[in-house]
């Protein structure tokens, strides 16, 4: 792994290998930064504060040698990447000083998520920071949940899918019934509504048809009067014989031309022309005799024709739309019939939502109950392996348990004879207790536990967890803190057991822990406060015995130091530690 521009580090390369790496250094060194790298370099979010000052961005570069099957290498090549011809799949991941963060894999630009998925099947990061989320009860029953596989896992699943359901049941039940007066208002309206408009019976277009005969019966006598004259003036006055009409003029035309027609083409075209002149004459004046034979001024008729404008109006004022028209209207009693059937129905739909939900309560609290036993069962053996571990740290006589609880809530759903509350995980409060020694009452881990003891129930459950959640790679940083003595070689050991299985790292500052290392890596800082390329250094035996009497005297030449660290790498060497 390549290191630029982060934090002290300007420009590093970290160079980890199969079994068991141990970092050290000086305090303020770096070390940490190789814990933050590795972080960023599997999805870890971006801090721009990391980056180093003077520069734009900080770098980090990995290699992954994977196996062919590995489905870290299916998903990176799934999603563009490009493997090395050995297999092996490079990353990368840029942080700006301004926040924007870039990740690569295998050549290709990709989502920081990706980094994240592949982090997760890579590598377990285990911290000081990891075991205080430890110390919550929430993270424990997590991590018991995990321990315990499919056992646990499958049951929970469909608890959760129930879980889901019955709160969206409950949510719709508690709506409807809370809402039940609103509905009810708007049912009474849409009722109003709709028998109004029943009542009145519209038919689209309507109001149109209407308002053109209520204007013509309005103004009949002028229409009866205009047409009377029209059609005098056009076949003649019954009253006044005597008096010129277009007709009669009409016909001397026709009389005087059909005389001398036969003289002219021209003139018989007009005398032909004015023949259909006549028919039309003719018509014109049938038709204005008939309209005025037809219109009769019926003021009763009219009233009505007013009546029904009144109705009509009323509806499109409170009904109508943009378009204020009766089509409108009977749109709106359209979707108003179909709402209000729905308002109807929601008594049947409460009924059958009161079903489902005491149905999805009786599933749910099975499933709860199966979760709560797979627990139970699975707490067991994960309580007698990290007792298993303590005795192995130094802890003989520490027994660790756990506490399954539940919490009576009348609300809740009945377990086991009792109504428990419940929620997304089940019904179960899950706590690791402690007893350090024989005749101590188990208590809660966070305050039955010294500072070392703390560290070594932490890492005991570490170690049992990461058997249950086996990942290629386990980075430790600085668990062994507040440990000393025995208790440090023994960590060093079930590390050292660990790394036979995995590739382990380990960020320390105790000696003991870093003797059973395969690699040693220290990191050390340039006279200016930097780590350059060169201050990440794998040691050889001899250097490994400066650092380890660095780490135990103080002084890398100390004789007494330098004993005691030979000593030391001797022990972890022997068979009996291995």
């Amino acid at each position: 792994m390549r290191i630029r521009d982060l934090g002290v580090i300007d420009d590093a390369v970290v160079e980890l290998a199969p079994g068991f790496t141990a970092v050290t250094g000086e305090t303020g060194a770096g070390k940490t930064m190789v814990v933050t790298s590795l972080g960023l370099l599997l999805g870890g979010r971006a801090d721009p504060g990391l980056v180093r000052n003077g520069t734009g961005r900080a770098v980090v570069e990995g290699r992954l040698e994977l196996p062919a099957d590995s489905p870290v290498a299916a998903r990176a090549v799934e999603a563009g990447a490009e493997l090395d011809d050995d297999g092996a799949l490079l990353l990368s991941r840029t942080v700006s000083a301004e926040g924007r963060s870039r990740a690569h894999v295998g050549g290709r630009s990709v989502p920081v998520g990706l980094l994240a998925e592949l982090g997760e099947d890579l590598i377990a990061v285990h911290g000081q920071t990891d075991q205080q989320r430890l110390l919550r009860p929430a993270r424990q029953r997590g991590a018991l949940d995990r321990y315990a596989g499919a056992s646990v896992a499958e049951p929970l699943a469909r608890y959760r899918e129930t879980y889901r359901a019955l709160r969206e049941v409950s949510a719709s039940l508690e709506e409807l019934t809370t809402r039940a007066r609103e509905r009810a208002q708007e049912a009474d309206l849409l009722r109003f509504g709709l028998d109004e408009i029943a009542a009145a019976e519209p038919v689209a277009g309507e109001d149109v048809e209407l308002a053109a005969e209520a204007e013509r019966l309005g103004h009949a006598d002028a229409l009866s009067s205009a047409a009377t004259l029209a059609h005098a003036a056009l076949a003649g006055d019954p009253v006044d014989p005597e008096a010129l009409d277009a007709g009669t003029l009409l016909a001397q035309s026709r009389r005087a031309l059909d005389a001398v027609r036969h003289h002219d083409e021209r003139l018989a075209a007009l005398a032909d022309r004015l023949n259909e002149v006549g028919y039309l004459l003719a018509d014109v004046a049938g038709d204005l005799a008939g309209y005025a034979d037809d219109l009769d001024a019926d003021p009763v008729r009219l009233s009505a024709v007013e009546d029904r404008r009144a109705v009509l109006a009323q509806l499109l004022r409170k009904y109508g739309g943009e378009e204020n028209s009766l089509a409108e209207v009977i749109a709106w009693a359209e979707a108003g019939a179909v709402r209000l059937a729905e308002l109807d129905g929601d008594d049947d739909r409460i009924d059958e939502l009161g079903a489902r939900e005491t149905e999805l309560r009786a599933e749910l609290a099975e499933l709860a109950a199966e979760v709560s036993q797979a627990r139970h069962a699975a707490a067991g053996r994960f309580a007698e392996a990290v007792s298993s571990e303590l005795a192995e740290l130094a802890m003989p006589h520490a027994r660790v348990t756990f506490s399954i609880s539940q919490v009576d809530d009348l609300a809740g759903i009945e377990v086991g004879g009792r109504t428990v509350a419940y929620g997304p995980h089940g019904v179960d409060e899950v706590e690791v207790l402690l007893a350090p020694h024989p005749g101590a009452q188990p208590r809660p881990i966070a305050k039955g536990a010294s500072g070392g003891e703390l560290s070594r129930v932490m890492l005991a459950v570490e170690v049992v967890f990461a058997g249950a959640d086996p990942v290629p790679t386990y980075l430790f940083d600085e668990v062994d803190a507040g440990v000393g003595g025995k208790a440090a070689v023994e960590i060093g050991r079930r590390l050292a057991k660990l790394a036979e299985s995995a590739q382990v790292v380990v960020v320390t500052h105790l000696p003991q822990v870093a003797a059973f290392a395969d690699r040693h890596l220290v990191v050390e800082k340039t006279n200016d406060g930097t780590v350059t390329r060169s201050g990440v250094k794998v040691l050889n035996d001899e250097e490994r015995v400066r650092e380890l009497s660095r780490m135990l005297a103080g002084l890398e030449d100390s004789e007494l130091g330098r004993a005691h660290a030979e000593e030391l790498l001797a022990a972890a060497r022997a068979p009996r530690h291995r």
